[in-house]
């Protein structure tokens, strides 16, 4: 059941994860250009699909710690450090998206909001905090089956 459990949840978190890191990432630059010229075809679009990524793949998202905890639990590592320190960045990079990037890109889709530069900058530390998360997941410190 262990490794049932881990192969969905490494699964999930590369089909749901990677679609809004790369999404996200993409939506300042793209905001930026559709920002320098209003009227240009396809920028409007481009910004309504990439926030519609993001908004979908976050909530399918949702699955990753779900089977992640399930998996945690079955292999009895639910108390490890690295898990606890994976949890905490998790749940903070979710925070980042739900109540930064997403709003943001919300009101650079409607025409109004933020400057691009921060919402890159926003954006960068989502990043950062699932590239932590991991390699956490990865290396394992302290776990008798890490690197």
């Amino acid at each position: 059941m262990t490794k049932f459990l881990l192969a969905v949840h490494v699964l999930a978190a590369i089909v749901a994860v990677g679609p809004v890191t790369v999404a996200a990432g993409m939506f300042p630059p793209v905001a930026r250009r559709a920002l320098a010229a209003p009227g240009e075809p396809g920028a409007t679009g481009t910004l309504n699909l990439l926030h519609r990524i993001c908004r979908v793949y976050a909530l399918v998202g949702v699955v990753v710690p779900v089977f992640g905890f399930a998996t945690a639990s079955e292999m009895g590592v639910l108390g490890s450090g690295w898990l606890i320190a994976s949890i905490v960045l998790t749940a903070l990079a979710a925070l980042v998206l739900a109540a930064l990037v997403l709003p943001a890109q919300g009101a650079l889709v409607e025409g109004r909001g933020p400057n691009p530069a921060r919402l890159a900058m926003v954006t960068g530390v989502f990043n950062l905090l699932w590239a932590t998360v991991t390699v956490l997941m990865i290396v394992r410190p302290g776990s008798t089956t890490g690197a």
